[in-house]
């Protein structure tokens, strides 16, 4: 779908307007404080740490140096802040917060935890998961850079996750891919047989979290008694680059392992260039490839296995796969 630039640009710049008067953003003071959004967010990032370099501080906020120099004198002449040379290097800055600015932050710290609580608590839960998850997924989407290491967990599926697996995969191979309806009917197909037809000491499935968001899934299936399948591994576009991927594979081999099954198998196309690199840095071998038409498109499927019987040590063979994947 091409980009709509005028309604996208126009919900955003909407969404900006809302929420900067919801959270009070331009009143003279933040959260009922005699600060400004400049002060507070400098307090704020001046508690994360003992003691932060200038230089470094006005990275994170992403301002000129002498909008800085003058949020610092403001903050100084109220005994919020103070400032000396490093110890390791004279030209360089150090900037900590006083006994004073510690009150000031823990005063804007408890504002903040109860306007978002009030905000939040209206909200059924499922409201609530949406809201955040909606708000981690914009986040990590729009920063170009990822100033703090996210959160990375896996769990197993839950209700509303299964509709979820469908849906990503069908957007996102039609996004970057092209492909039609036809695969999203595949996934739908291998989602509905897992679900109806679940082994749970011979078949597993899991979500993978970043920071509350669902970000990725793989699912481990039955193919016959001595052969597992990994199927459908997805990583969402805004949360690749954290090793969700290799993770992902990684959980379903020694579920597989664990299980008692002597071979993974998976299928695959030789277009999903990411996916194969982690399959090949696992241990996987390619067995066969055979063109064929599917979704839309002329494609080359390949079939990868992985013998089980000779992996005795699984942490031994995740942290060299790892190494693999960094070369």
């Amino acid at each position: 779908m091409p980009f709509q630039t005028p309604i996208l640009v126009e919900e955003t710049r909407a969404f900006n307007r809302h929420w900067s008067e919801l959270l009070g953003l331009l009143n003279e003071g933040l959260l009922d404080t005699e600060y400004s959004l400049p002060q507070a967010r400098a307090i704020f990032e001046l508690a994360r740490k003992k003691e932060l370099e200038q230089s470094e501080l006005r990275e994170r906020l992403n301002i000129d140096a002498s909008f800085l120099t003058r949020i610092l004198d403001q903050l100084s002449k109220k005994s919020l802040v103070v400032s000396s040379p490093s110890r390791v290097d004279g030209r360089r800055i150090l900037l900590s917060l006083t006994p004073k600015g510690r009150r000031a932050f823990a005063k804007l710290n408890r504002r903040s935890i109860q306007q978002v609580t009030g905000l939040l608590k209206p909200l059924r839960r499922g409201q609530q998961r949406s809201a955040v998850e909606a708000m981690t997924i914009l986040r990590h989407s729009v920063e170009p850079v990822r100033r703090e290491e996210p959160r990375v967990e896996l769990r197993g599926v839950q209700p509303g996750d299964l509709g979820w697996v469908i849906q990503r995969h069908g957007e996102i191979y039609g996004d970057e891919y092209g492909w039609n309806l036809d695969f999203e009917v595949l996934v739908t197909k291998i989602v509905g047989e897992y679900a109806s037809k679940h082994k749970p000491d011979r078949e597993q499935a899991w979500i993978a979290l970043v920071d509350g968001a669902r970000a990725g899934c793989i699912f481990c299936c039955q193919r016959d008694q001595e052969t597992a399948q990994l199927r459908i591994l997805l990583v969402e576009p805004w949360a690749r680059g954290l090793g969700i991927g290799s993770r992902l594979v990684q959980e379903c081999i020694g579920f597989a392992n664990q299980a008692g099954y002597e071979k993974l198998t998976l299928w695959t196309n030789s277009v999903l260039v990411s996916a194969r690199r982690i399959y090949e840095a696992a241990g996987f071998r390619l067995v066969s490839e055979q063109r064929h038409e599917s979704f839309g498109h002329s494609l080359t499927g390949q079939n990868w296995d992985l013998d089980l019987t000779g992996i005795a040590d699984l942490g031994r063979i995740e942290k060299s796969n790892r190494a693999k994947l960094h070369r």
